[in-house]
C-alpha cells in the first residue's frame, strides 16, 4: 500500500457507526476520506467533525440513496470525476434487520431492500469503479458483511414469502461474501485485492439498537478490524478471504458453490438491468 498521504479511501455509510468512525481513524493518518452519506445535512456534519478533530483537510462529502441503482451511479460519476485514484473502496453502507417485527420493505427500484443496499449496491457501485481501481492500484476493496448469514432460496431470493427481517439481513451478507469470492477471482493479478469481513459482533451502533439487542462490542474493536485489511501491508497480496475480526474464517457453506454464484451474478446483473443500470 501506499503512503497514507497519497491515499484516496471512499467509505459509503460514514455518517454514523462504523463508518463515521473509520473515516475518523483514516483522517488522522493523513489519507484523503471521501465520505458518502444518504443525507447531505449528516454528511457535511460528519465531514466538519471529522475535520475539527483530527485537523485534516482532505476530507470530502457524497450523497446518494443506495435504495435506488442510479443514485448509486450517480455516486460512482461523482467520485471519477472528484478523483484521479481511489485506493481503496470500503462497501460498509447497510440496512439492518430493523425493530422486532417490521415487515418487508423495498427499494425504490423495487427490489427488497436490504438485499437492495446492503448487497446489490455495493455490487453495482464496485463495477462501476472497477477500471478507476485497477489504475490506481495496489488497490483494496473491503466489504464489510457479517457472522449472520444465511443461504439465498432462488426461488424466492426477494423474500416475498415467509419474511423475516433477520434473514434479509442475513442472506444480503452472504450474498456480499459471495460476490467477494467471485470479484477477487475476476481481479487476480490487477493489483486489486477483495476481501470482506465481520468487523465485530453486535457493536454499538444505532443498527444495532433498532434491532433490539444489546450491543456486546465497541465500535473501536470493529475499527480496528476493518482498518486492517484497509491498510496492513502484511495483507497486500492476501485476496478473496472472509475474517471474523482479524482472523480468516469460513464463510457459510454456500458461498463457495459455483452454481450458486452464478445464479447470484445472474439475478444481480437482471436487478441492475431491470432498474436501467
Amino acid at each position: 500500500m501506499r503512503d497514507p498521504s497519497q491515499r484516496c479511501i471512499l467509505i459509503t455509510g460514514a455518517t454514523g457507526g462504523l463508518g463515521r468512525a473509520l473515516a475518523h481513524r483514516l483522517a488522522e493518518t493523513g489519507s484523503r476520506v471521501l465520505i458518502h452519506g444518504r443525507s447531505a445535512e449528516r454528511a457535511e456534519a460528519a465531514r466538519a467533525e471529522i475535520a475539527a478533530a483530527t485537523g485534516s483537510n482532505r476530507l470530502g462529502v457524497l450523497v446518494a440513496d443506495l435504495a435506488e441503482l442510479r443514485q448509486v451511479e450517480r455516486l460512482a460519476n461523482d467520485v471519477r470525476l472528484r478523483c484521479d485514484r481511489l485506493d481503496v473502496l470500503v462497501n460498509n453502507a447497510g440496512v439492518g434487520s430493523g425493530p422486532p417485527d417490521s415487515g418487508r420493505e423495498e427499494s425504490a427500484d423495487g427490489i427488497e431492500l436490504r438485499f437492495a443496499v446492503n448487497y446489490l449496491a455495493g455490487y453495482h457501485l464496485t463495477r462501476l469503479l472497477q477500471s478507476l481501481l485497477i489504475f490506481s492500484a495496489p488497490a483494496r476493496v473491503v466489504n464489510v458483511a457479517s457472522a449472520g448469514q444465511h443461504p439465498i432460496d432462488f426461488d424466492d431470493p426477494m423474500l416475498v414469502r415467509n419474511y423475516l427481517g433477520y434473514r434479509a439481513y442475513a442472506q444480503s451478507k452472504l450474498a456480499q461474501i459471495m460476490y467477494t469470492f467471485d470479484l477477487a477471482e475476476q481481479l487476480r493479478g490487477t493489483g486489486v485485492t477483495v476481501n470482506a469481513l465481520h468487523p465485530a459482533t453486535y457493536m454499538n451502533t444505532a443498527m444495532v439498537r433498532e434491532a433490539g439487542v444489546s450491543p456486546v462490542t465497541t465500535v473501536a474493536e470493529g475499527v480496528a478490524a476493518t482498518m486492517r485489511l484497509v491498510a496492513d501491508p502484511g495483507l497486500d497480496e492476501v485476496t478473496g478471504e472472509y475474517f471474523h475480526g482479524t482472523r480468516a474464517c469460513r464463510a457459510l457453506e454456500q458461498a463457495y458453490d459455483g452454481q450458486a454464484r452464478a445464479r447470484l451474478r445472474k439475478l444481480s446483473d437482471e436487478l441492475v438491468e431491470r432498474a436501467g443500470g
